[in-house]
């Protein structure tokens, strides 16, 4: 959920951020179970029953002190690992308005979804990947540039925005994959051929100097 914040510098936002910390401190519970970010706060439970409860307490306490909570930006997530589905009845509301249920959300840059699934993030990694790449088009795609200079600014420009989040993922091969597929794509146009030419990946690679994005996953999740 989201509080009301008047728009400022960043540190309006820092001092927000501690207002909130400070007059929040009574019902806050331990880490995971309660998390602050800036605006957002983010309340976990095991049941609709204890959720409601939590939100009318926050509600009641942040409302008290002049703060608003966002009616339109509220939502919740069921999240069903085990896939037995949703046996309660209870919705979650505040002050008897119906809070949205998603089936995924996005929080600090990474996807959340009820089923415990990745498609989403992997998703979003892709096109921000993508997007970042981009904006670097007129030195990727430069000829003028060594091609080794241009794997030094890949490695630092685009792959850490295509890695975020990616240690703490239980990738599957279909999703790797998809990385692997946008990734190759950047690297052949890096160099000026396209898929049609039939030359194999590793060649890019060795001519660019840049490992599979697979085993930089694996490699940041051993670390």
């Amino acid at each position: 959920m989201e509080v009301g914040l008047y728009q400022g510098s960043a540190l309006s936002l820092f001092l927000f951020a501690v207002v909130l910390d400070e007059l929040s401190k009574s019902i806050q519970g331990i880490v995971l179970w309660c998390l602050l970010f800036a605006d957002d706060i983010v309340l976990l439970a095991e049941s609709k029953h204890s959720l409601n409860a939590k939100l009318e307490e926050w509600r009641a306490a942040l409302e008290g002190k002049g703060l608003k909570i966002s009616r339109s930006k509220i939502e919740y997530l069921y999240c069903d690992f085990s896939g037995a589905g949703d046996g309660e009845d209870s919705r979650i509301n505040i002050e008897g308005q119906v809070v949205l249920h998603e089936t995924k959300f996005k929080y600090l840059g990474s996807f959340v979804q009820s089923d415990g699934e990745i498609d989403s993030d992997v998703a979003h990694r892709v096109q921000v990947g993508w997007c970042k790449w981009k904006v670097a088009s007129g030195v990727l795609c430069d000829k003028r540039f060594p091609v080794k200079l241009k794997g030094k600014f890949y490695r630092v420009a685009i792959r850490p925005a295509m890695l975020y989040g990616t240690d703490y993922w239980a990738i599957k091969k279909l999703q790797a994959r998809k990385l692997e597929v946008a990734e190759m794509g950047m690297l052949r146009w890096m160099c000026g051929h396209t898929r049609l030419d039939k030359i194999r990946n590793k060649v890019f690679r060795d001519r660019i100097g840049v490992a599979s994005i697979s085993d930089k996953i694996r490699e940041g999740k051993l670390r």
